[in-house]
């Protein structure tokens, strides 16, 4: 700044002036010269100042130039008097200059010390603390200062009127300072060089009166101090902080810290101190103000602690709703759901939602933790919307949310989920992205509940079950914890079959129209338990998707099948399959390094990238995200990518412009009459015509029959997939005898 250290130049050259002055003969006109030149600079440079910084409230600073120059006026006048004259009259009409630029000074010190005040709240702390010191510090003054001087002397009315204005104007400005300097506001520099100033004016005034009243010294030594205070004025005003001045913002509530106790209880108890000085205590006005200042401090003590304890309860209050609040949505958390949902089941019937977002972890890996944190806030806005008044609604932990609805029949907790639900049909804007996100909502009601949490985890059992059949929301039943027991019980029992090796697979022939001749083999995994003998893929799959067994078990497969295509390519030579397809789900496609997983299978085994096919469902990778990434990292690595059930997905074109596909099975459902007129065979033509236009190979799948086999190879399908050719085995036929699509 180009400014920025005027102020210190000034500083310096004042306080050497100051120095200086005192080398000048006593009394001389040098000397007056001197004074009135610095009195005049100091006031100048107020001005000056205002224009180079241009303050945020200037009229501050335009009420201390005023004060200055009047002051200065005023110093003419009595060096008028003294030098011209050879006069000192008291008083004079310098001092009517003197006592009106007190109220100068003063005004501007107030508009200083109430400025942050427009800014922030009242800071009523700081405004007792300083009435403690003022009064206590008052009660001094007025003892050895302003009584003193006010009986001390046999002087007219006007001369005690005058002699009495100026200490009590030394008065007010004295709790002027304790207010500036006990305020919770943060003071600048600025700020304390005026402080500086007007305490070097206070304490001149102070050692003028003393000086004065007890001895017949020569009180020249004294202009030190109104020197300084000229030149700290001017300070204050050409430091660059002088800009806020008078705006300075609060930085909390006062905070009461060893040096604030010390002076806050030297200055309540300096009112007791007077009465043991005995000359105070034998004069009966004395005993009067220290009666009156004593009850002032005892209320303003009381009034001191009553904040505290208000403060307390007001810290303890936003402790209590922090820690019962979640601080990203503002919601409330966890804690304060449960505490609700006891009270609501003692004294009601409540009704309890709850619900996650399907696809927001892909949110966070695609685009980021701030934007799903956006995300969440928004959405918490929307629910909030949705709800009636009387409901809560809670942030449970990551994107889980739960719903309060107090004294509510079923009827009503179904109206509320549906409006909950239909809040997701639309994309949530965040992070300047489109986000679509869905919510699998669960509810349940008190009705038969032991405890509020019963009520809650019935909440949580149906979630889980709306999510299982892709449904917006469900109703718990006593139906679902039977599931819900046996589908734990097939989870731990899953654990145990991976680590015993109950698993094993089977693989299902793929073969060319229409000579039948295998060309590929899919891979399917098949529990055989102990007790229970064969258990379907369509039991325990699930199972493991929901408890995350499904990677583990997934690898395995992985590993298994291209360990035992490598060993087929071995063994078997040109009659091998050419490629193994397997099946990886939306939960392997999320786990990060899969695609290296695959590459250290691949590696292991020895079997070329090519020679895998990893099969895919469209609602795997239909919202994208890290499911997608996955699979461009596997194409980019030479492997297959095959979408399964082809046509029955969410936006089955749309993917093919966003997924590295290679192969299309097409699903079971459009081959089961194929052989019939009718829009099943006109969708098998369009999907065939789809597949050859993008150079894509079509799988036909769920072939069960040779009339099937004959149609779809008439339509211009090359590659056929079914029980008519061969049901999953351990190992398939590879000898070299053809199966006809007519046998």
């Amino acid at each position: 700044m180009r400014f920025g250290s005027l102020w210190r130049w000034w500083l310096a050259v004042g306080v050497l002036s100051t120095g200086g002055y005192f080398l000048l003969p006593d009394h001389s006109l040098a000397r007056s010269i001197a004074y009135n030149l610095t009195g005049l600079t100091s006031s100048i440079l107020i001005l000056l100042a205002i224009r180079l910084h241009r303050p945020e409230r200037r009229t501050i600073w335009y009420w201390f130039a005023v004060g200055q120059i009047i002051w200065v006026v005023g110093d003419v006048v009595f060096d008028y008097y003294r030098l011209a004259l050879h006069e000192e009259p008291y008083p004079s009409l310098a001092d009517v200059f003197y006592l009106t630029a007190y109220p100068m000074l003063i005004f501007g010190l107030i508009l200083l010390v109430r400025g942050g005040q427009r800014l922030a709240r009242r800071d009523v702390a700081g405004l007792i603390d300083a009435g403690i010191v003022g009064t206590g510090l008052g009660l001094v003054f007025w003892v050895f200062v302003m009584e003193p001087t006010a009986v001390g002397t046999s002087a007219s009315v006007l001369e005690q009127a005058v002699s009495d204005a100026y200490p009590a104007m030394d008065a007010l400005m004295l709790a002027l300072l304790a207010r500036l300097f006990l305020s919770s506001t943060k003071p600048t520099m600025s700020s304390r060089l005026l402080g500086g100033a007007a305490l070097a004016l206070l304490a001149a005034d102070v050692a003028f009166s003393l000086v004065t009243l007890h001895t017949n010294y020569d009180v020249g030594f004294i202009d030190a101090g109104w020197l300084l205070s000229y030149v700290l004025w001017a300070a204050a005003a050409l430091h660059p902080s002088m800009r806020a001045t008078g705006d300075m913002p609060v930085i909390g509530t006062t905070h009461v810290n060893r040096r604030r106790l010390w002076l806050l209880g030297a200055c309540s108890l300096i009112a007791p101190a007077m009465l043991l000085v005995p000359d105070v205590a034998a004069n009966g006005r004395d005993r009067i103000a220290i009666a009156l200042s004593a009850g002032v401090l005892f209320l303003l003590v009381v009034l001191r602690m009553s904040g505290f304890v208000a403060e307390v309860q007001r810290k303890s209050g936003q402790l209590a709703d922090l820690a019962m609040r979640d601080d990203l949505t503002g919601l409330a958390n966890r804690r304060r759901f449960e505490e609700a949902l006891r009270a609501e089941f003692v004294t009601g019937s409540p009704q309890v939602a709850l619900f996650d977002l399907n696809g927001f972890k892909d949110v966070n890996d695609r685009f980021g933790h701030a934007v799903g944190d956006e995300l969440l806030t928004i959405v918490a806005r929307r629910i909030t919307r949705v709800l009636r008044p009387d409901a809560m609604v809670a942030r449970m932990g990551g994107d889980e949310f739960a719903v309060l609805i107090p004294n509510a029949s079923d009827r009503a907790g179904n109206a509320v989920v549906r409006r909950l639900a239909a809040t997701f049909h639309a994309p949530v804007h965040a992070g300047q992205q489109d986000l679509l996100v869905g919510a699998s909502i669960g509810i349940a009601g008190a009705e038969g509940a032991d405890g509020p949490m019963e009520v809650l985890r019935r909440a949580d059992v149906a979630m889980y079950e709306a999510k299982g059949a892709g449904n917006p929301f469900h109703r718990y039943t006593t139906e679902l914890d039977q599931h819900s027991t046996e589908q734990a019980r097939l989870g731990a029992e899953l654990r145990a079959a991976l680590d015993a090796g109950q698993f094993q697979l089977v693989y299902q022939p793929i073969v060319a129209l229409p000579t039948g001749s295998l060309v590929s083999v899919e891979a399917l995994v098949r529990w055989v338990h102990p007790e229970r003998g064969w258990v379907s893929p369509a039991d325990f799959i699930p199972v493991a998707e929901q408890n995350g067994l499904i990677v583990e078990l997934g690898a395995w497969i992985l590993r298994t099948a291209c360990a035992q295509a490598a060993d087929w390519r071995a063994r078997l030579g040109s009659r091998a399959p050419a490629r193994v397809n397997v099946n990886v789900s939306a939960r392997q496609l999320a786990e990060p390094g899969f695609a290296d997983l695959v590459s250290a299978a691949l590696a292991d085994s020895g079997l070329p990238p090519a020679s895998l096919v990893v099969e895919v469902t469209e609602t795997a990778v239909f919202e994208g995200g890290r499911a997608q990434e996955t699979l461009h990292e596997l194409h980019a690595l030479g492997v297959l990518v095959a979408l399964d059930d082809f046509g029955t997905g969410h936006s089955s074109l749309g993917l093919l412009q966003t997924v590295p596909v290679d192969v299309l099975k097409v699903d079971k459902s459009f081959v089961d009459n194929i052989t019939m007129a009718g829009r099943h065979a006109v969708i098998a033509t369009a999907l065939i015509n789809v597949s050859t236009g993008l150079g894509l190979t079509a799988v036909a799948e769920g072939v069960e029959t040779a009339e099937q086999a004959a149609e779809l190879h008439r339509l211009g399908y090359r590659l056929a997939q079914g029980y008519h050719f061969g049901k999953p085995v351990a190992e398939p036929d590879f000898g070299p005898a053809e199966i006809t699509a007519a046998a």
